[in-house]
């Protein structure tokens, strides 16, 4: 039985960069959502720090990560975020998991 994987990312946009961010999340949501291995890809947004995204992920198994990994709209999000915004990702295996 495949192992699902879950991904959390912490996103702080850079100063000025809020707008630009949320386009580049939200340009996201729709292809990483429609990928075969993929059972959620969800935007969240902190209340209590403007401009800081969660994005809460989470994969049929670690080939549908590498899937994701290498596609049009995930090699385009590399190449713009590191201008865009602060990041820190957590890749995390079921501990217990209903």
């Amino acid at each position: 039985m495949p192992t699902p994987v879950k991904i959390v990312a912490i996103l702080t946009a850079r100063p000025g960069k809020e707008a630009n961010l949320r386009t580049l999340l939200d340009s996201m949501l729709a292809p990483s959502r429609g990928e075969p291995g993929n059972h959620r890809y969800d935007l969240w947004t902190d209340p209590t720090t403007p401009g800081r995204f969660v994005l809460d992920e989470l994969y049929a198994d670690a080939d549908a990560v590498a899937a994701h990994r290498a596609t049009p709209h995930f090699q385009a999000y590399l190449s713009q975020i590191e201008a865009l915004a602060g990041r820190q990702a957590f890749v995390l295996d079921p501990a217990a998991v209903a």
